[in-house]
């Protein structure tokens, strides 16, 4: 049996990173009352989780089948901007992902795994593999507002990184880089 960290709701779900633009390691954080759990990622790992909870939404307000009303954007008294619930400790480095709307609660429920553990229905998906549940999975349950609260800050946080070249969009260090597009002049930081 897998070890779950379940949050239905969290408190709090955020996408937050530690380090310097161009060295930061992103992580995924829910905390209900003190217990906090941590979840490493990469950046993209975090860029297509925030864009298909706002496709999701976006869907579920198309139909328009909810008992609740579901935000077009992050509620104002939602919007977190706080740092990472300090100390960090990584749980587990996630790998696949899955995301779902569960009808009856009104709630996105997102499922984490480690990186090298599948769900169960993607390991029964695949030819002569013996079935074996996840040693460990983060599940959160989470109402339309805070979806959407989370959406704003993962695209903020991917938003604040280093910038990205006009030329070639490959991202730009303080020292500037060697643009292919610019016959390996080096550019700098506009």
């Amino acid at each position: 049996m897998p070890i779950v960290h379940g949050f239905d709701p969290p408190e709090r779900f955020v996408a937050g990173t530690v380090g310097e633009p161009g060295n930061r390691t992103f992580f995924l954080q829910a905390r209900a009352g003190a217990r906090v759990v941590s979840v490493s990622l990469e950046k993209q790992q975090v860029a297509a989780l925030a864009e298909r909870v706002d496709e999701l939404l976006d869907e579920v307000m198309a139909e328009g089948t909810t008992r609740s009303v579901i935000p077009a954007v992050a509620p104002l008294d939602l919007v977190d901007d706080a740092p990472l619930e300090q100390p960090i400790e990584e749980e587990f480095r996630a790998g696949t992902m899955t995301l779902s709307w569960d009808p009856d609660d009104e709630r996105v429920v997102i499922e984490v795994f480690p990186v090298g553990e599948e769900p169960l229905e993607l390991v029964e998906a695949v030819e002569d593999v013996a079935a074996e549940e996840p040693v460990e999975v983060l599940l959160v349950r989470l109402e339309p507002g805070l979806a959407r609260s989370f959406v704003k800050r993962a695209e903020s946080v991917i938003g604040a990184g280093r910038p990205t070249c006009p030329f070639c969009g490959q991202p730009i260090d303080p020292d500037g880089h060697l643009c292919v597009r610019a016959n390996g002049f080096k550019r700098r930081e506009p």
